[in-house]
């Protein structure tokens, strides 16, 4: 990727914000649509930082279709319905060449009977089937609206809020070439989890102690679940465009390869699609992509084929549940026998003991497969997988190689059952044993915290890109580093904290193969800036069970620092799962929607606990407290100790509109928050209050149509001082 040119920058700000904004909208196009970035994803990140302290600085500059504003500020309550304008109907699969020919025929004669020459030559569009979760996008005059899930085909899952932050769907339609926009413009497609994507999610699932995803098509339809859109948002789902709804005019597209190249146009994503005259051109293209879908970025499980016309389309209808004018072929999944010669038990950051397959060598989608996940122990027993035996294997979602089944007929008279250790592989340390809610036995986890399979596996996890980001000390420079242990030239890394004193030993660190003085000290430097991380980073690092990046930080907005946190007693670990009586002793609000969001339950907030105040999770934030590591809160909201029974502003759902002299945005979000008001971006039927600043609009009107009650600038200021907070204060 390059760089984007640079031009002279305007001195006004509303212009500045319209080329920045112009600026990252042309570069999510570029990445997404046209697969030709211009940007780096650095630069990108340094623009949209510009855009967002531009706005703050600049309030009357707000806009709802800023990149900005993809991620709203607070989790939802719940997810509402819409109904679909015209139905979500699902599609026929079928598995054989067969069944497509006959598809095939019966669309030809469908269509005898229609003399019109609009209906005559019938052509069919062939695109990939990604396995992913439908959605529909209904744009007026250009402008995102809404999102919904398919649901049951008439009414879905408003899932506006998340599908906002899929950076791939653009808020606002930008037409090239001379594309109208359509008044109204409903799009149908996949929401989809890139390889890549699932493939880190699981590593840091594993990492937490959470059970990873089995494939990429349930990751994706839990991620569109989630309250809370900065969850979406850090899995970077992908989308590609596949259908249309309503579309006003009519006369936008005749054809849904045309319709395809419109949408584009105007920077919706879309699949590639190749235009077929018969059956046999249909084979064909499912013959070809099958033998390059295993290299897709994205899972596709099929190949789409419909009819072009959607006039031909209006003539063959539908019946009850699917279209008669497209049918889906499913591509088989490939599977392949090969024998398990051992089993492997490995030990992950958490101490989870899990059983991994070591298999004769196969070719399986496109890769040579030696290595198998077992899941858990549980489910060994159940398939009775054995050492020795031939078995079945497949790629789980085309990704992950998994055993699906043992060739009983194929058993030899030798195989060993598997059976999970009594203690760890790994230190040799005595084992707990986990279950499920049915008293069976799914797993073994190693509670010894000096088990060097853990010490290993955690400080990798601690250095990474998403926890404490020290560039150069990656897997390769940690073994490196720790294969010095018994030398003359020991450099100690057992703990987090032996990181930060690796600047004792710069020395010995230069005289390692492939340092050198320059390396070094960028990796001195770069340690030096991780103390300064703040609380969030240092937990989502640590491999606590049931604590990842989100959770961390959102434990990071209750507490204060880590002291704070270590003071606080089990349920206040757990604030939404709280019984009315611990509700009461705590200061929580009565109802669990309004109450501080730590992301821990009943049943994951008391591991957590436990873990906090173990010994040598003392250990680790006494030592790193000693190294000088930052361990208080960089989210948390300074003012969310107030006192907020009293507050005028506790539990109220606020809208804020207008510019105010005396706040910016931002901070005044911050404040109320932290006085126990939840704020939000539009006024509704649940909206308490509405502050209103100069120049307020349709908010204000909206609010006046509700009866909702409605403060000036003045009026808030009065509040405020009642509950201790000015704006010098602030």
């Amino acid at each position: 990727m390059t760089r984007a040119r640079s031009s002279r920058r305007s001195t006004d700000p509303a212009a500045q914000a319209r080329e920045l904004r112009d600026l990252l909208e042309r570069a999510n196009r570029a990445y997404y649509v046209e697969n030709a970035p211009f940007i780096s994803d650095q630069e990108y990140d340094e623009r949209l930082a510009e855009l967002a302290r531009l706005e703050a600085e600049h309030p009357a500059l707000a806009d709802e279709s800023s990149p900005t504003r993809r991620i709203g500020d607070q989790p939802v309550g719940s997810f509402g319905s819409i109904t679909h304008a015209l139905p979500m109907m699902s599609i026929d699969n079928t598995y054989s060449e067969d069944e497509v020919r006959t598809w095939a025929n019966r669309v030809q004669e469908g269509l005898k009977p229609t003399r019109a020459p609009a209906h005559s030559g019938v052509r069919f569009a062939c695109d990939p089937k990604i396995d992913g979760v439908a959605v529909s996008l209904r744009y007026e005059k250009g402008r995102l609206i809404h999102a919904a899930t398919r649901g049951d085909g008439q009414t879905g899952d408003d899932v506006t809020h998340n599908v906002r932050t899929i950076k791939a769907i653009p808020l606002t339609l930008r037409p090239e070439d001379g594309t109208r926009v359509p008044d109204v413009l409903e799009v149908r497609g996949e929401v989809f989890l890139p390889t890549r994507e699932f493939l880190r999610i699981n590593e840091e699932r594993e990492a937490a102690g959470e059970e990873p995803f089995m494939n990429p098509r349930n990751a994706c339809a839990g991620t569109l679940k989630q309250l809370d859109p900065r969850v979406t948002s850090e899995r970077r789902l992908g989308f590609a465009a596949h259908g249309r709804g309503v579309v006003r005019p009519e006369s936008f597209a005749p054809t849904y390869s045309g319709f395809l190249k419109q949408i584009r146009s105007l920077g919706v994503p879309t699949n590639e699609t190749s235009l077929c005259d018969d059956a046999d051109s249909v084979m064909a293209v499912i013959e070809r992509f099958g033998h390059k879908r295993d290299s897709q970025p994205f899972m596709v499980d099929g190949m789409v084929i419909r009819v072009d016309s959607f006039d031909h389309q209006e003539v063959l209808g539908a019946t009850s549940k699917s279209p008669r004018w497209c049918i889906a072929y499913k591509y088989p999944a490939e599977r392949k026998k090969t024998v398990l010669t051992r089993v492997e038990h490995q030990v992950g950051k958490t101490g989870r003991i899990t059983p991994r397959a070591i298999m004769e060598p196969v070719l399986l989608a496109g890769t040579t497969v030696r290595h198998a996940t077992l899941h858990n122990y549980g489910l060994v027993a159940d398939k009775d997988i054995r050492e020795g035996d031939t078995v079945v294997v497949e790629k789980a979602g085309e990704i992950i190689p998994q055993v699906v089944e043992v060739v009983l007929e194929k058993r030899r008279s030798g195989a060993r059952r598997i059976h999970p250790p009594d203690q760890c592989p790994a230190c040799a340390g005595p084992v707990e044993v986990e279950r499920d809610g049915a008293d069976r036995e799914t797993g073994r986890r190693c509670i010894n915290p000096e088990c060097p399979a853990q010490v290993r596996e955690k400080l990798i996890w601690f250095t990474g890109r998403r926890q404490m980001d020290i560039e150069g000390l990656g897997e390769k420079t940690i073994d490196q580093i720790r294969a010095t242990v018994g030398t003359d030239h020991e450099i100690p890394l057992n703990q987090f904290a032996d990181i930060f004193r690796l600047e004792r030993h710069r020395d010995r660190l230069i005289d390692l193969e492939r340092m050198g003085e320059k390396k070094v000290d960028n990796l001195l430097a770069g340690i030096e800036d991780a103390k300064g991380r703040g609380m969030a980073r240092v937990l989502a690092g640590m491999g606590i069970r049931h604590v990842g990046d989100v959770t961390a930080r959102q434990l990071a907005r209750v507490f204060r620092d880590v002291h704070e946190l270590l003071a606080a007693e089990e349920p206040q670990l757990r604030p939404k799962a709280c019984s009315p009586a611990e509700a009461s002793r705590y200061g929580f609000a009565r109802d669990p929607k309004e109450r501080p969001e730590t992301g821990l339950g009943s049943d994951t907030a008391p591991v957590v606990f436990e873990y906090l105040h173990s010994k040598p999770a003392q250990k680790t934030f006494r030592d790193l407290r000693q190294v000088g590591v930052d361990l208080t809160s960089k989210e948390f909201a300074a003012s969310r100790r107030s006192s907020t029974a009293a507050s005028p502003f506790a539990a109220k759902t606020i809208v804020l509109t207008g510019t105010l002299d005396s706040f910016e945005r931002p901070a005044l979000t911050e404040i109320l928050e932290g006085l126990g008001a939840k704020v939000t971006g539009s006024v509704s039927k649940n909206t308490d209050l509405v502050i209103v600043g100069r120049d307020a609009g349709s908010k204000l009107e909206k609010a006046r149509a509700l009866g909702v009650t409605t403060w000036d600038e003045a009026r808030l200021l009065d509040a405020l001082k009642e509950s201790g907070i000015s704006p010098s204060a602030s």
